[in-house]
């Protein structure tokens, strides 16, 4: 054998493993696979891409532009397809870039999702609910509210534009890739934030924009970082609307007073750049001293006084009237009204003053006692009955209390009040003021006077005529006559016999002479006996007429008494 031939021999061996190769590299390529080709030529609006193993395809170049994709494609470029089907019916493979592109993009997307990292994309439509970005082939779904940190109402500008997003789902069997673009945003604004905090400092004064304002305060603009100006710290003075003190807009100069290094939570004040009014406080408003103030607000438990700006005392209601106890404040004094009022404690510390409003006004139970001393008569009407009295409404918006036991010096309260009514106008007498305690003690019996201070010197054993006032199972109650007092004459003590005993025997108004058997001044009391008399008679006139050991029977006798009685009247 020829050195020639056997050079062409070993060249043939060479060109048949490749080939054997070649069939090898035909038989890898798959449907569903990506694999790699290389334009053999463009034909108008598509590229012929040849995959190898003599197989081609077209692509429409459509699929090769667009944003963030590759430049115009030339004739030998080497490119990725999707290998839908090896063959059509015209023999020729059908092929994808994008699909290939979408491949090659949930890859990465699927690496990014995992390790938490941003990825770059283009918003280019919209649909409901929000917004389609591709992601270099990818299509995901940017719902409206994750565009921005707020409402965005027209995302044109967005359009276009390569940006990056955060991927919150993906789910590859569905196809679905939901984004963020407000999470990144979140993130660099914490950042931003974080830096900025960590140039700020507690005390410091720093100029800032007011960017909005709500009920409890406003937001400052202080360079990138918002801080609150709450409306507590806009100044010494009361502020109702922090519209009263910044509008929207305005640059203003505030005080940091705290940081929330962790919550990036930044307090501002104005007021601290002021001179605090509470310097010196109890010098200048002294306790006792009265002075004029404007009422700024009405509580349930009370009204608030500026005395000053940014000095404000509170009035409680127990302070604002002598005599309206259960008054809502608001049905005394109205908000902006000047009033005058009395400091009645000042606290520096806790920076409180109180106020008393009544106590600008005199006392109504010291004008009373004034005007109307102990001893006095005074007219009023009943405005309330209760278990223990009456309750008259006198001079001065006060009122004043009769006992039950000064309603009447013979009958008990409990009888006597049922004749009085509300809205009855009645007379009493003035018998004790308490100012401290605010109690008026009033007496209706007083005015007729006690009948046992006017009584004469009635001594035990005296012959008394009295009147039948009341006739009951028990007893009578009689009066006696010529006097108001009154007394009781139990069942036996209302004659001597027994048999005589009964008070059915007297009349409502009969007059008859009974014997006094006790007479107590100070205990106020009298009781008399018709049994006690007819003894006593019997006994003085056995002593004058004999007795029955002479004789005599006990009728002779007392009939002697008694005509000698008629002889003495003749």
């Amino acid at each position: 054998m020829t050195a020639g031939n056997a050079f062409a021999q070993g060249s043939s061996r060479e060109d048949f493993a490749a080939l054997l190769e070649e069939s090898f590299l035909q038989h890898e390529i798959t449907e569903g696979s990506v694999v790699k080709g290389r334009v053999v030529a463009i034909e108008k609006d598509v590229a012929v891409i040849d995959i190898g193993a003599k197989t081609e395809g077209r692509v429409a170049l459509k699929e090769f532009t667009g944003p963030g994709r590759e430049g115009e494609l030339k004739v030998g470029d080497e490119v990725e397809v999707y290998v839908d089907r090896i063959e059509n019916a015209l023999g020729e493979a059908v092929i994808s870039r994008d699909k290939a592109r979408r491949e090659e993009s949930w890859v990465k997307l699927e690496k990014s999702f995992e390790n938490n990292d941003r990825v770059t994309g283009t918003i280019f439509n919209q649909v409901k609910g929000g917004y389609t970005v591709d992601l270099d082939g990818a299509v995901a779904f940017l719902p409206r509210s994750q565009v921005d940190i707020r409402p965005v109402r027209d995302v044109t500008p967005l359009l276009g534009t390569p940006q990056p997003f955060q991927i919150l789902k993906m789910d590859r069997r569905r196809g679905n890739i939901v984004v963020s673009r407000r999470t990144v945003l979140e993130e660099s604004r914490a950042e931003q934030r974080s830096e900025l905090v960590a140039n700020l400092e507690e005390g410091q004064v720093i100029d800032g924009v007011v960017k909005n304002i709500t009920e409890y305060g406003a937001f400052v603009d202080l360079g990138g970082i918002d801080g609150l100006l709450h409306v507590t710290d806009m100044a010494w003075r009361r502020v109702n609307h922090p519209s009263e003190v910044v509008q929207i807009g305005q640059t203003v100069k505030v005080k940091i007073i705290k940081i929330n290094h962790e919550t990036h939570r930044i307090s501002l004040g104005i007021k601290q750049l002021l001179a605090d009014p509470w310097e010196g406080i109890a010098a200048r408003y002294p306790e006792g001293a009265k002075l004029k103030g404007r009422v700024t607000n009405i509580t349930d438990y009370g009204a608030f006084v500026e005395l000053e700006p940014g000095i404000e005392g509170l009035i409680h209601v127990s302070e604002m009237s002598w005599t309206k106890k259960n008054v809502h404040p608001g049905k005394i004094v109205s908000t902006s009204q000047e009033v005058e009022v009395q400091i009645l404690e000042v606290d520096p510390v806790k920076r409180r003053i109180s106020l008393g409003l009544k106590q600008t006004l005199q006392n109504p139970w010291e004008g009373f006692s004034e005007k109307h001393p102990v001893g006095s008569e005074v007219e009023g009407e009943v405005k309330n009955k209760t278990e223990f009295g009456l309750f008259i409404g006198l001079e001065g918006d006060v009122d004043g209390m009769v006992h039950l036991s000064d309603l009447d010096w013979n009958r008990p309260g409990e009888q006597v009040i049922d004749e009085f009514k509300k809205g009855d106008m009645v007379r009493a007498q003035v018998l004790d003021v308490d100012v401290e305690k605010e109690r008026i003690s009033l007496g209706i019996k007083q005015l007729a006077g006690d009948p046992f201070a006017e009584a004469g010197e009635i001594k035990k054993g005296q012959v008394v005529t009295c009147e039948v006032v009341e006739v009951k199972d028990s007893g009578l109650e009689v009066k006696l006559v010529d006097t108001d007092m009154q007394s009781f004459i139990r069942r036996a003590e209302l004659a001597r016999d027994r048999a005589d005993q009964r008070p059915e025997r007297f009349a409502v108004g009969e007059k008859f002479d009974a014997r006094v058997v006790q007479f107590d001044r100070k205990a106020r009391r009298v009781q008399v006996s018709i049994k006690a008399l007819e003894v006593a008679e019997e006994k003085e006139a056995m002593a004058q007429f004999g007795s029955a050991d002479s004789g005599a029977s006990l009728g002779d006798i007392l009939g002697a008494a008694m005509k000698k009685a008629r002889t003495d009247d003749e």
